[in-house]
């Protein structure tokens, strides 16, 4: 499994995202310039340029029309997906931390972080009114939002804390639900191509797997280090992680202890049936293909490798 290499961004990666048809793979770095490529080839298609600082979060909407991505120069940007031209600009008081398209396209959520006696605060738009938002949460201290996406049909928003909660808010602002299963911060949500479950990737060693209707806690997969991503498999019952330890200790370890490699679970017996090598650091974020057939991860030396799973991954059965 020879991974594709795409060398763009000139600094960490912070998140990768497909869009609907899995056709475009987009990536944001801490390099302040948002990059979308061919995910058959790795052929880099443009940036969309007009950031001032690290870009922390990206999403695409339903049709491929649209792109929002957040970023540490107090801004959320809409652009055109073919054009690269920017369609509007949120002006935030601090980093924007996380933002997503709703399921029709019409709406935006975004969420702040508590900086500078501001506190976080979660705020949804309208795409066609955007001078102010429709509702806005702001979050008590310590709650301060790392991850969040809209629920099936747009009936409500998921947002994962710091402080290890799982909430459903109502696009109104009211409180749904809340589940606490992890002891840390969450560092990352990512639905199941259908909507009907969530994983979540947290700093506890964990990733776990969620209904996303009722927040009820199915699965657990359990690694040695915090876990930074985890996305779900649409074609199999598997599960990959992405992680290592923070940053800054990276420079003490050597590559062989196989910190970085992207592991891979069975979804269902909670088993780890895999692992690939290759990041010289921390693995940030990770994508299935919607087809299941490639996953994507991005980590901290900069690189995005796009891995088209070989014939012997689709014939493998696990044995129980």
């Amino acid at each position: 499994m020879k991974p594709l290499m795409l060398h763009g961004h000139e600094r960490s990666i912070t998140q990768v995202k497909y869009n609907r048809d899995g056709d475009l793979l987009f990536s944001v770095a801490k390099d302040s310039h948002p990059a979308v490529w061919y995910s058959e080839n790795g052929e880099r298609l443009g940036t969309y340029d007009g950031h001032n600082g690290a870009v922390w979060c990206v999403d695409v909407s339903y049709d491929s029309r649209n792109v929002i991505t957040g970023a540490a120069d107090s801004t959320a940007r809409i652009w055109n997906c073919e054009t690269g031209q920017q369609l509007h600009e949120i002006k935030t008081f601090s980093s924007v931390r996380t933002c997503g398209f709703s399921y029709s396209g019409q709406q935006v959520l975004i969420s702040t972080d508590s900086q500078m006696g501001k506190p976080c605060e979660l705020s949804v738009f309208d795409i066609n009114r955007m001078d102010k938002p429709i509702s806005t949460i702001a979050m008590a201290s310590g709650f301060k939002i790392t991850a969040a996406l809209w629920g099936p049909l747009d009936q409500y928003i998921i947002t994962g804390h710091e402080d290890g909660s799982l909430r459903h808010y109502s696009t109104e602002g009211r409180l749904m639900h809340e589940a606490r299963q992890h002891t840390k911060g969450i560092n990352d949500i990512q639905a199941s191509l259908d909507n009907t479950m969530i994983i979540t990737a947290s700093k506890d060693n964990t990733a776990k797997l969620y209904d996303s209707g009722s927040l009820e806690h199915k699965k657990t997969y359990k690694t040695e280090r915090p876990v930074n991503s985890a996305s779900l498999s649409s074609l199999k019952p598997h599960v990959v992680l992405g992680g290592g330890q923070e940053a800054m200790d990276v420079t003490t370890t050597s590559t062989r202890i196989g910190k970085f490699d992207a592991r891979f679970f069975h979804m269902v017996f909670e088993e780890e049936i895999g692992r690939v090598k290759g990041h010289f650091g921390p693995i940030n974020t990770t994508a299935f293909h919607p087809s299941g057939k490639s996953y994507s991860s991005g980590g901290e030396d900069g690189y995005v490798r796009i891995h088209n799973f070989d014939s012997s991954y689709f014939e493998f059965d696990f044995e129980h």
